[in-house]
């Protein structure tokens, strides 16, 4: 209706007044015929009219005062009940309604003329529209009059008319709302006039309604009426009615609660009502719907009725009413929960009941539709936790409403299609149909093949309900497939933005109010609780439910929907400090965001149990078969290489909310970053995206990963991601200290798996970690100190790690931390905060640790860097930066050392001023460690020019550094005196400035015994140039540390080095690097420097001896030192070494005088300080080492021996006068010697022959000195090493160096220095006084020693030697050479030969050479070569030893003869015999070779000796022994009858027969057996004998042969008895001959006989076949012509 204003308006009235004349004249007109009393009514009306009119200014007034009256005739019209006459009365009432002019008592009128049609059923929907109006006009309908017009409405709402029905329904609906609203105003008008009157107590009785108000008392009873008729019970109010349904009734209430809350909230009689009345009425409502079980009824489907002809046992749900009360039962919670705490837990569980599977689908829907509703009001849901959950034995509602939400959305999944028999046929299609398309074509959730479209049902936070709102429904609907899902997604979703939503804004207001106040005001104390209980409630079945959906989900918008509702769930989690919950969101958007059953221990190992409502639910885990796009196919992360891994486009989705989630929820994360980073890391590395430059990660090239494959879709994307990864970290900076750490934590852990996955393999490793740890230290450079530590820490992890890649990542974060650190502007600046740049500065140090060669390189590339950008700002830093310099080793290789050293070059060159003077003794040690890397010589050598230079600047800068050092050490030593420390440092306590060059010695030593042999000659040469250069720096108590820790530790460290050095031969070093072969060893590149070292200290010893001397005793002791050095040097088993020992040795005895500076010749040598040398040229050894030619042995020897021996040889004054020193040196000497000369065990080491010599040749001068107390011991010594110095073979390989070639008869130099040594010694004793004449013998047995070489060279020790002067050895010998070769023994035994009998012509005499039996041991020794003969290595020896036998007798016998009767020869005659035994009947054959001259001159030598036994020894027969006689004539006799060596051949055999020897032997023999001088029978008697045994064996001889040339018929006989026969003959010839020439008177007359009685034995032998006897025999037969005369008588012979 329109406003009073219109209506109250005077145009208004006035239309109004004639209006009601004109209808009143319409009815008269009508009623004129038919029904008078109504025209008379009307007409009467016309004039009431137009008086009220006239007679007052406020007409409408009038008009209702008297509108009983003014209605009548309207009335009446009504009740003609004709239809025309009714709708224009109806209408002509209504127009006074809305002017508002109808009184109480007209409207009671009014009212009961309508209840008269309505039981007429006349003017139906005219009736509703009448009692509309008059109630929606005006107030004035109450109490009883109200009720029946409603009563009327309800009556007229069950007409069969359907349209009057529905009209009736909704006049109804809107009556009962105008009852309450009217009620609603009257609260409001009285609301400012008084308070409401204090509530009644006790108020129980339904009826008591006296409290209330007119309206208020309407509303009440009709309220009550409602739920009387709802419940099935007459109404108390609403009289007459006569029939109602339920579900209008419930729908009625429904409204009524919806829309007037308030006044069930303000009046207590209303709240009665809502407890006592309705809640009970709809818990009684609903049983049907908890008794029912799907399953109980046969009846399929919740279609409605069952097709089993059993009725159901229960009564079955029925849909309208159960849908009304659903939505009574929502209205009452949404609005009245605070008053129906109890009632609403009983709804809340039926609620959650129908849920269940067993339920009707429809019922299941309405329920999910109602519970819907619950979700969108997050302040209900809070209330509900209050009320229930956080009580103590109360239902935990709220937790079973989202648990029945999941499980509900689980049950859809599993049982697929309950109560939808039409879709089951179909339910693989769709699916089917999309998998083929591959595009789904509609949103939906896929789960194991069940498939289910996603609807769109409701606006986002508003439950639209599709279900609870048919109401015009009497059957259950059908539910389409997806409705009851869709519904419950939505639920969901709204309960999780509505929770976080709500629960966001309180904390954020609450923080805004702690910022704004005072911080200590805490939030309300209970709020806390109850979030977490919201939270912890809902949180399980949440994740359980969007975890499966999420996996179903087919669709991008659901799919974000879901991911969003995870997102603000877990940042909720975060921000309530509820971690478990959150590291489960956060979990499932991980594994959301990997391909199904991807391998990440991470996500595994979090629980994915959850229970929900009691049981325990699997939270589903993701099935591989979602029909999802596929947008990327890549590697898995994994330790053992896998096949590839797909990623859909959903995984991607899922990547950028976690991407999200970390950026905007950081802070929140806590112990979860490692989640959301082990996730990130799988996915970028899937993705191929590599880290570049500071950290950001770029799309890798195709190349790096062959197998990942990436659609178009994910290639634009890419670069978005990793943008927002970069962003991720780069918020970093705006998180707290505690999350950053949380951050740093999880990146470090994170690295450490990847680590782990990258140990041994060199595959592509996951550098996400790393490069993100760079990234977040780079943007939080200003509170570096905070993280610093576990930072780098880390990445120094990383940078030891095997996996080449993954290391180079490290070093590259942490050097551009480092520098990025030093380069930061930091307040205060590094240079004043000293403990900041050392933590900036130590990992840099620590990586030095590392062993890998490309992260030193790196950490060395930016030490470059740093260098040359904060050089000079370094100050404290320097020990760190050198540190880092110097920690190379030799596992690097050479770049890595090379940069290194660049860095040290800087150093050197720029820095050393500017660094603290402490500093440099580090650096001495970093450029001596350069020095000994072994990996790059060239290096190694520079940085001992470094360390010239070093060395240079201390002597220029000397006095600051001095006085530097001096004010550190005095702080230092004041430290360590309040500390109470002792300071253990090396040097001290010698000044500091002196300690600096100690130092600097020191390394220059340890470079002195590198492995290298260049490194160690440099090195060498710069110490001992730098301590004669600078020495004169040091103090006298210095010189004492340099000479035993410096000079003395050095060359024990070279000889240990030396002695223990291997002996392999070096291959050629690298490249075209040929290495000479005195160097291709170890051993013998040590030898260098050991004689380098050796030589050196030598040197100082020799040029700053005034200095040493003043060391005192001292000095005596390094004397001695230094002499065992030389000695063990000697002893070395290197010649090379051995040999500089004796020169050393030569220079410190000053036997060589260094020449003075004034007269020293400016030539090359001089200036290399090389000292001439007393070596003989052949010792010329090593290439390149020039040495002093010195004039020949034998002037210097004459030189020697010649001067005076008491004043020292010209220029050496300053030569030792402390004989001590002298003896020492004769004892080292004597050691040297003895050692070296000893023979080894097997395989050893053998002095070479120039070594010997110079030992030999320091003799001679040492003996000088010492001569005065050479006692005969000294000599035995002496004799021991010349013998053992000669016996000393040569290699092969130098043997034809030093060896003469065997034909020649040359001695060696060692061999010539050993006689002139004993030559010395010998004139020694010449000229000497008596007493040294008892050392004749033994040089005598020296020499005799020596003769005996030439037959059996010395053994050495148990060595194998090839003699090489002996032929028959070198044929043997030549397929199998020794090792060695003995030296050519036989010049040097003729050589001693020559000596002794030269020495013998002039001692023969003397006591000691008579008394200690020469003669003997001459004799003795040349029996040797004298029995060899043939046998001798040459030929020379014996023919040598024959002469000089004959010389020395022809000196010697006389001398024995004169001392016959002293018995002092009497040994020596037994071993003459022998000697002429031995020689004359050698067992050696002449060689083959032996020409016939040669035999006929050997022939001749030995008739020489015969002839000297006949002229020198039978004619003394009586001053010799006897039995010396009886040898002589029985070796002649054998001599006469001599056999022959069988290998002659026929031709030679007349000439090898001896004849000559055998006739001289004979005719001695005979000379002597026949002569008259014959003193004895005996001698006689010896050669009878022999002559007879001579015959009788020629007779047994021929007999025999001719017996065999008999038997052997035509085969010729055996060579070997031919030629005995031949023998045998020719004897008896040389015997008839000799038989010839002696007198006969000679001869004995039975010896005629015996030759007789060959002969005819000779004849037998005529017939033989040999030609060669035959010749023979001719001979033999020849001399017989001379027996052949007539016979004479006997009586002339018979006497003899």
């Amino acid at each position: 209706p329109s406003s009073t204003m219109s209506t109250s308006s005077p145009e208004a009235v006035k239309k109004l007044l004639e209006n009601m004349q004109t209808d009143l004249r319409s009815l008269s007109m009508e009623c004129k015929k038919k029904f008078p009393p109504v025209k008379e009514a009307a007409e009467s009306g016309i004039v009431k009219i137009k008086t009220i009119a006239a007679r007052n200014t406020e007409v409408l007034a009038a008009l209702k005062e008297n509108s009983s009256e003014v209605v009548q005739p309207f009335l009446m019209g009504c009740g003609t009940k004709e239809p025309k006459i009714t709708q224009l009365c109806l209408a002509a009432i209504q127009r006074l309604m809305t002017h508002e002019v109808v009184s109480e008592a007209a409207a009671g009128n009014i009212i009961n003329m309508l209840w008269q049609l309505m039981e007429n059923g006349l003017e139906e929907l005219k009736l509703l529209q009448t009692v509309l109006v008059l109630l929606t006009t005006n107030t004035v309908v109450h109490d009883e009059i109200l009720s029946k017009a409603i009563v009327l409405c309800f009556r007229l709402h069950f007409t069969k008319d359907t349209i009057t029905n529905n009209t009736a329904a909704a006049t109804v609906r809107q009556v009962v709302t105008v009852v309450f609203e009217r009620m609603v105003a009257e609260d409001d008008r009285f609301k400012g006039i008084m308070e409401q009157p204090p509530p009644i107590q006790g108020n129980t009785n339904r009826r008591s309604v006296s409290t209330l108000r007119p309206s208020a008392k309407d509303a009440y009873m009709l309220f009550q009426d409602l739920c009387q008729l709802v419940n099935a019970d007459a109404p108390y109010w609403l009289v007459g009615m006569t029939e109602m349904t339920r579900t209008f009734g419930l729908e009625l209430l429904e409204s009524v609660l919806n829309d007037f809350p308030g006044v069930f909230l303000q009046h207590q009689e209303f709240s009665f009502l809502l407890k006592e009345r309705v809640c009970p009425l709809v818990i009684k409502l609903f049983s049907p719907n908890i008794k029912f079980r799907q399953g109980s009824s046969s009846g399929g489907g919740g279609g409605g009725g069952g097709s089993s002809a059993t009725p159901p046992p229960v009564e079955k749900p029925y849909f309208p009413i159960c849908m009304r009360l659903l939505r009574v039962v929502s209205v009452l919670i949404k609005h009245f929960y605070s008053l129906l705490v109890t009632e609403c837990e009983i709804f809340l569980s039926l609620l959650v009941k129908f849920l269940d599977g067993e339920k009707p689908q429809w019922l299941r829907a309405v329920a999910v539709e109602s519970v819907h509703r619950l979700c969108v009001h997050p302040h209900l849901l809070r209330s509900f936790c209050q009320s229930y959950d956080m009580k103590p034995h109360s239902t935990k509602v709220f937790r079973d409403i989202v648990n029945a939400l999941g499980s509900f959305i689980q049950s859809l999944f599993i049982t697929p299609n309950a109560g939808n028999p039409a879709a089951a046929n179909t339910a693989g299609a769709p699916g089917s149909g999309v998998a083929g398309s591959g595009v789904p074509t509609q949103a939906a959730f896929e789960y194991r093949g069940t498939w289910i479209p996603l609807m769109n049902v409701s606006v986002q936070g508003s439950a639209k309900a599709t279900y609870l709102e048919m109401l015009d429904k009497v059957e259950p609907p059908s539910i389409p497939e997806g409705y009851a899902m869709s519904v419950a997604f939505s639920a969901l979703l709204d309960l999780v933005r509505g929770i976080t939503t709500m629960i966001e804004r309180e904390l954020g207001r609450e923080e805004e109010e702690s910022h704004d106040h005072n911080p200590a005001v805490a939030s309300v104390p209970g709020c806390q609780e109850v979030r977490e209980e919201m939270v912890s409630a809902c949180w399980c079945g949440l994740l359980a439910a969007l975890s499966l959906l999420l996996d179903a989900s087919t669709d991008e918008t659901a799919t974000e929907n879901i991911l969003k509702a995870e997102l603000t769930m877990a940042s909720l989690c975060g921000r309530l400090g509820l971690v478990t919950p959150r590291d489960a969101f956060i979990t499932a958007i991980c594994k959301a965001s990997l391909p199904p059953h991807y391998a990440l221990t991470v996500l595994n190992s979090n629980t994915s149990t959850y229970s929900i409502q009691g049981q325990t639910v699997q939270i589903i885990s993701p099935s591989s078969e979602s029909h999802q796009q596929v947008v990327a196919v890549g590697q898995p992360l994994t330790a053992q290489p896998q096949g590839t891994v797909v990623l859909t486009a959903k995984n991607i989705q899922c990547m950028r909310t976690l991407l999200n989630l970390a950026h905007c929820h950081g802070a929140v994360l806590g112990t979860s970053w490692q989640l959301v980073l082990a996730t990130l890391q799988h996915l970028v590395w899937i993705l191929g995206l590599k880290p570049g430059l500071g950290g950001a990660l770029k799309p890798g090239r195709a190349a790096e990963g062959p197998s990942t494959v990436l659609t178009t879709a994910v290639m634009t994307d890419l670069p978005i991601i990793a943008n927002v990864l970069s962003r991720l970290f780069e918020s970093s900076q705006y998180l707290d200290d505690v999350s950053l750490h949380h951050l740093i934590n999880a990146l470090c852990s994170l690295s450490a798996e990847a680590m782990e996955m990258a140990y041994g393999n060199n595959k592509e490793p996951s550098l996400f970690a790393v490069a993100k740890l760079l990234e977040t230290g780079l943007v939080n450079m200003d509170r570096i100190e905070i993280l610093w530590r576990p930072l780098t820490g880390h990445l120094l992890e990383v940078c030891q790690h095997p996996n080449s890649r993954m290391r180079e990542w490290g070093a590259e974060a942490l050097t551009a931390l480092i520098k990025a650190g030093l380069a930061y502007k930091h307040d205060p600046p590094l240079t004043h905060n000293q403990r900041v740049q050392l933590l900036l500065l130590s990992p840099l140090k620590e990586l030095s640790n590392v062993l890998h060669a490309d992260i030193r390189q790196k950490q060395l590339e930016s030490v470059l860097q740093i260098l040359q950008s904060q050089g000079d700002s370094l100050g404290p830093g320097w020990p760190l930066v050198l540190g880092v310099i110097g920690a190379i080793r030799n596992d690097q290789g050479e770049s890595l050392i090379r940069t290194a050293f660049q860095c040290l070059q800087l150093v050197v060159t720029d820095f050393l001023p500017t660094m603290p003077c402490t500093c440099l003794q580090i650096v001495v040690d970093v450029a001596g460690s350069f020095g000994l890397q072994n990996q790059e010589l060239n290096i190694s050598l520079t940085s001992i020019g470094l360390l010239w230079n070093i060395s240079d600047y201390f002597f220029q800068r000397g006095e600051a550094i001095t006085l530097d050092l001096e004010r550190e050490e005095a702080a230092v030593q004041k430290q360590a005196r309040e500390r109470g420390e002792t300071l253990n440092r090396p040097f001290h306590p010698a000044p500091p400035f002196d300690c600096l060059w100690l130092c600097l010695y020191a390394k220059l030593g340890e470079l002195c015994v590198d492995l290298r042999p260049a490194v160690r000659k440099s090195a060498g040469q710069t110490l001992f140039s730098t301590i004669a250069a600078h020495g004169t720096l040091l103090q006298q108590a210095t010189w004492h540390v340099v000479v035993w820790k410096v000079l003395f530790h050095l060359l024990d460290c070279v000889r240990r080095s030396s002695t223990t050095a291997d002996k392999e031969k070096i291959e050629s070093g690298g490249g075209n690097i040929l290495i000479h072969h005195s160097r291709d060893t170890a051993e013998k590149q040590w030898a260098e420097t050991w004689v380098l070292t050796l030589a050196g200290v030598a040197r100082i010893f020799n040029t700053k001896r005034y200095l040493l001397q003043q060391l005192g005793e001292y000095f005596f002791k390094a004397w001695e030192v230094l002499l065992d050095h030389i000695q063990s040097a000697a002893l070395s088993k290197n010649n090379e070494v051995s040999l500089a020992a004796l020169k050393s040795f030569q220079e410190i005895l000053q036997i060589v005088t260094p020449v003075r500076d004034s007269d020293r010749p400016m030539d090359a040598l001089a200036s290399l300080g090389v000292p001439p040398v007393l070596i003989d040229p052949l010792s010329a050894s090593g290439p390149g080492r020039p040495l002093v030619r010195s004039d020949s042995l034998v002037e210097r020897l004459t030189r020697y021996n010649g001067a005076d021996p008491q004043a020292p040889p010209p220029g050496e004054e300053s030569a030792l006068e402390d004989s001590a020193l002298w003896w020492s040196a004769w004892n080292t000497w004597f050691r040297t010697g003895t050692d070296s000369t000893r023979p080894p065990p097997k395989h050893s080491f053998v002095p070479s022959q120039p070594f010997l010599t110079a030992l030999v040749q320091i003799f001679p001068a040492l003996y000088q000195h010492i001569k005065a107390g050479f006692s005969m011991d000294d000599l035995r010594k002496l004799g021991v090493i010349l013998h053992g110095a000669v016996s000393v073979p040569i290699s092969s390989d130098a043997s034809p160096f030093i060896l003469p070639s065997y034909t020649e008869a040359v001695l060696t130099s060692l061999q010539e220095a050993v006689l002139t040594a004993l030559d010395v010694l010998q004139k020694a004793i010449c000229v000497g006084p008596e007493s040294l004449q008892v050392m004749y013998p033994a040089i005598f047995q020296q020499l005799l020693l020596f003769v005996e070489f030439s037959c059996k060279p010395p053994q050495y020790g148990k060595m194998e030697t090839k003699h090489v002067a002996n032929a028959k050895y070198n044929q043997i010998q030549l397929f199998a050479p020794a090792e060695w070769v003995a030296l050519n023994y036989v010049p040097f035994a003729e050589r001693s030969l020559e000596v002794v009998v030269d020495l013998y012509q002039k001692t023969a005499c003397h006591k000691a050479v008579i008394s200690e039996k020469v003669l003997q041991n001459i004799v003795k020794t040349l029996r040797i070569p004298l029995g060899l003969k043939y046998s001798c290595p040459s030929e020379s020896t014996w023919q040598l030893a024959v002469s000089s036998l004959l010389k020395v007798l022809s000196i010697g016998l006389p001398v024995a003869r004169q001392h016959s009767s002293s018995g002092k020869f009497d040994a020596m005659w037994p071993e003459l015999a022998h000697a002429f035994e031995d020689f004359l009947f050698t067992k050696s054959t002449p060689p083959d070779n032996l020409s016939i001259q040669e035999f006929q001159k050997n022939e001749a030598i030995d008739v020489e000796v015969v002839q000297l036994i006949s002229t020198e020894v039978l004619p003394f027969a009586n001053f010799i022994p006897k039995d010396f006689v009886g040898q002589i004539m029985t070796m002649l006799n054998k001599g006469s009858i001599h056999s022959q060596s069988s290998s002659f051949t026929e031709a030679e055999i007349d000439v090898r027969m001896r004849e000559e020897f055998s006739k001289v032997c004979f005719e001695t023999l005979l000379q002597f057996s026949f002569s008259n001088k014959v003193s004895t029978p005996q001698e006689g008697y010896i050669s009878r004998m022999a002559l007879s045994v001579l015959l009788k064996r020629s007779q047994d001889v021929l007999h025999r042969y001719v017996e065999d040339e008999r038997l052997s018929g035509r085969c010729p006989l055996p060579r070997q008895q031919v030629t005995e026969i031949i023998f045998v003959l020719k004897a008896i010839s040389t015997l008839m001959d000799s038989l010839k020439k002696t007198q006969p008177e000679n001869v004995d007359g039975g010896m005629w006989a015996q030759v007789i009685a060959l002969y005819p034995t000779l004849v037998e032998c005529i017939p033989c076949s040999s030609s060669e006897v035959g010749l023979a025999l001719k001979e033999a037969l020849g001399p017989f012509k001379d027996f052949m005369q007539p016979p004479v008588s006997r009586i002339h012979n018979g006497e003899s």
